[in-house]
């Protein structure tokens, strides 16, 4: 069985000290009371801590240059998360010599991803951690990669074309499919159920199309195991999708009214394939439409609000601040502690309901 890496941070949280006192101890230097002392022995001991290559590499004087390749967090606000904890992965990882640069790129403009992740390229990094969002583009990307030889790392969208060092974030089908059992759950009568996608180039948008068929292929089973039932057979759910452009857009609006004015559809349950479901939930409150329920992601500030008001029934959390931490320790696995990485590791999802939303907050 491969072991697993211990690191300060983990010692420091079983003994509950600081980092900087577990350094104090292992590298004997500073004041630390020998109790505390003795207690991070025992921790180290517990652990199986391997001081020796921790040693080493902070002794040398060997650095790493990270460059972080992800969707501008002042422009969309879920990007906050994944950008938070890739600083906190940098401060812990900066005693270790690593280095992260961040090249921010517009959400929803190809030639800003282009040039930022060109310009991440030309600095010729040790590691590039990257959400590649945009699928065409990214592709031409990691081919450069691989034949520099710069490990990459993905975050958020996993393409599987070509290998990447490893993927951090969810399973964008199983997504899908959790959502349409949360949309569909205890509606005893069929009815229609839509994908709203956002400001998305779906034809170029991997992890958002991996989204619609998880949540596609949940009614599509659920029909065929209605099918084999006994007694009376109910109408299939009809599942309909939707793209619907910038909420700026005046025809956003349009559209949306359009939908719920009209009593011919039979609208029963809305999924929002992004974070953005706080842009879809007034225009339900101002229909009045209870009936209908509405799923989305994450914890913005705004969905929550929409939460609290049991306008939004479920939200998905797909974990973003660890995607961003725990995509850059997997680079840094990789190159400063040579530690085998993972090629995939799915965060989980966490269903987040009006009744266990403060667990989550304050976790």
């Amino acid at each position: 069985m491969e072991k697993i890496a211990v690191r300060i941070k983990d010692i420091a949280a079983k003994a509950n000290v600081s980092v900087g006192t577990v350094d104090r101890v292992l590298h004997n230097r500073g004041r630390v009371s020998e109790k505390v002392r003795q207690k991070v022995l025992l921790m180290m001991q517990e652990l199986d801590y391997e001081p020796n290559l921790i040693a080493r590499t902070l002794g040398s004087n060997r650095t790493y240059q990270l460059a972080v390749v992800q969707p501008d967090h002042l422009i969309d606000p879920y990007w906050q998360a994944p950008w938070d904890g890739i600083g906190k992965a940098a401060k812990e990882l900066k005693q270790y010599g690593v280095t992260v640069t961040m090249y921010p790129y517009e959400l929803t403009e190809v030639a800003s991803f282009v040039a930022q992740a060109e310009a991440a390229t030309r600095s010729a990094p040790d590691g590039i951690l990257v959400a590649p969002l945009f699928y065409r583009e990214s592709l031409a990307f990691f081919e450069r990669w691989q034949a520099q030889r710069i490990p990459y790392v993905l975050f958020n969208t996993y393409i599987a074309e070509l290998p990447s060092l490893s993927y951090v974030g969810q399973d964008s089908y199983q997504s899908g499919f959790l959502a349409g059992k949360l949309v569909q759950f205890g509606q005893a009568q069929p009815g229609t159920y839509l994908i709203a996608h956002i400001a998305e180039d779906i034809a170029n948008s991997v992890h958002v199309t991996q989204k619609e068929r998880g949540f596609r292929d949940y009614f599509a089973q659920r029909a065929a195991r209605a099918e084999g039932a006994p007694g009376p057979q109910l109408a299939p759910d009809a599942v309909v999708s939707i793209d619907l452009p910038d909420p700026s857009d005046p025809s956003f609006a349009r559209q949306l009214n359009r939908l719920l004015d009209d009593e011919t559809v039979n609208l029963r349950g809305i999924f929002v394939s992004t974070s953005k479901a706080y842009e879809i939930a007034p225009y339900l409150q101002a229909y009045h439409r209870e009936d209908i329920r509405l799923v989305g992601y994450d914890l913005l500030e705004k969905n929550i609000h929409f939460l609290h008001e049991d306008v939004i029934d479920f939200l998905i959390n797909q974990n973003p601040h660890e995607q961003g931490y725990q995509g850059v320790f997997a680079l840094a696995d990789q190159l400063v502690f040579k530690k085998e990485v993972p090629p995939l590791k799915y965060l989980p999802l966490d269903i987040i309901t009006k009744e266990n939303l403060r667990y989550y907050v304050e976790k």
